[in-house]
């Protein structure tokens, strides 16, 4: 099993910008990549990013495109997404999530491990 804790939501002003880590334990070797996905209130949740755990190649939604990145330690098994040009609709619970190397990077069944969500609001 791999249990995923998540930090640094909170809320910040439009423009501004959140660091979120989502620190993994257990059997880190199951890790092969790493998505990140929200959920807004009364809304689908979402993919965001991801990140594959070697090669460190990236894959990015279109709506944060630009202004999200994702990184990672492998030493310390832990993924990052940096947050940039905040916008009130980038308003949601944040998860990460991590998974196989097989499987779609934006398909949310493909990831069997997931954090317990972070909030991250961003005031207009």
């Amino acid at each position: 099993q791999v249990q995923l804790v998540e930090s640094g939501g909170g809320l910040v002003q439009a423009g501004g910008s959140l660091r979120l880590s989502c620190a993994a334990s257990g059997r880190t070797a199951s890790i092969y990549r790493m998505g990140w996905f929200r959920q807004a209130p009364g809304k689908e949740r979402e993919f965001v990013a991801a990140i594959s755990w070697s090669a460190g190649a990236t894959y990015y939604a279109d709506s944060v495109k630009g202004r999200f990145a994702c990184s990672r330690d492998n030493a310390k098994s832990t993924g990052y997404l940096q947050m940039n040009s905040l916008k009130p609709e980038d308003t949601a619970v944040y998860y990460c999530a991590a998974g196989p190397p097989y499987g779609l990077w934006y398909r949310r069944s493909d990831y069997p491990y997931w954090g317990q969500g972070t909030q991250v609001t961003v005031s207009s």
